[in-house]
């Protein structure tokens, strides 16, 4: 079996490197060209010549414009990458007859309400980000391909910056951090996403010993650690799990105090609810997720 990765140097093509290399021959690509090959999801043509040279039985698109803010400067950009690029990999992939795994964003929704969302629920994004990821889903669900679409939040991993990283330097430097505390998710490890997507896989090919393809377990999933919680809780939680992995940390932040969203205005507006209901996944892949506090500690270990 032969993997073509997308974005193998990103927090979850990172990743993705480790729990597909075992399924089968990976060739993994960033967005520079590699013997030819091109991974830049801004030269469509490239994409597609690449598919078509490699010939693989499953295309996994770990690369996007994540830049939220930056999506509302240049929204051409982002709908190229987040809506066009997966578009074009879709349908090589149904002329070749093979997997596409692509992934997705809570940002999808608008956020309105408390209650987790559904893979049934209507997308209604507030940003440009969110709109062009949405297209990229409809793009691919319209192509004809067999594919699987995760939708994640708040992804996190050792590697690259990341909110844990931030606000871990910033309490070393500052006495007191405002964090917010009206923007509601479940922070979710790179790694759980790398290994669900490679047991997916298994589920869907047959790879393994007795084990029959599944395709009928195409579509579209939520995907993300178990329990929620929000910014400030979670600023917590890295701190207090700092202290315990390195007792000697310095930190100095004596207060951490809790904000609306409304006082840290940015470019792009962002939901409140990003809670995403996991139900159909782990029930159609037999699955139980891990809480999103296990996931944050291991990280924490990791980047102390």
């Amino acid at each position: 079996m032969k993997i073509l990765l997308f974005g193998k140097g990103g927090q979850v093509g990172w990743e993705l490197q480790r729990s597909l290399s075992v399924l089968g021959e990976l060739v993994a690509l960033d967005r520079h060209e590699s013997n030819g090959l091109c991974g830049d999801l801004a030269d469509l043509k490239g994409l597609a010549e690449t598919v078509r040279r490699v010939q693989p039985d499953i295309i996994v698109n770990a690369a996007a414009h994540t830049a939220v803010d930056q999506a509302e400067r240049e929204p051409d950009m982002a709908h190229a990458l987040n809506a066009l690029a997966p578009g074009v990999l879709a349908q090589e992939a149904a002329r070749i007859g093979a997997w596409l795994v692509h992934y997705s964003t809570d940002y999808v929704f608008d956020g309105s309400g408390d209650a987790p969302w559904c893979e049934t629920d209507t997308p209604a994004a507030l940003n440009v980000y969110g709109r062009s990821k949405w297209q990229g889903e409809q793009a691919i669900q319209l192509s004809g391909c067999k594919y699987l679409i995760f939708r994640t939040s708040w992804v996190y991993a050792a590697r690259g910056g990341n909110f844990a990283k931030t606000m871990l330097r910033l309490a070393q430097e500052r006495e007191e951090l405002k964090v917010i505390d009206d923007q509601w998710g479940a922070p979710t490890g790179a790694d759980l996403l790398a290994d669900v997507t490679a047991h997916a896989l298994c589920a869907v090919t047959g790879r393994g010993e007795g084990a029959l393809p599944r395709p009928e377990l195409q579509g579209l999933y939520h995907l993300a650690a178990s329990g929620f919680t929000t910014w400030f809780e979670y600023a917590k939680t890295v701190i207090d799990q700092s202290k315990k992995a390195q007792p000697a940390i310095k930190i100095v932040a004596r207060k951490i105090t809790p904000i609306p969203t409304s006082a840290y205005p940015t470019p792009a507006q962002r939901p409140h609810n990003s809670r995403l209901n996991t139900a159909k996944l782990k029930a159609a892949f037999d699955l139980s997720l891990p809480p999103w506090q296990a996931g944050v500690a291991r990280m924490v270990r990791e980047i102390l």
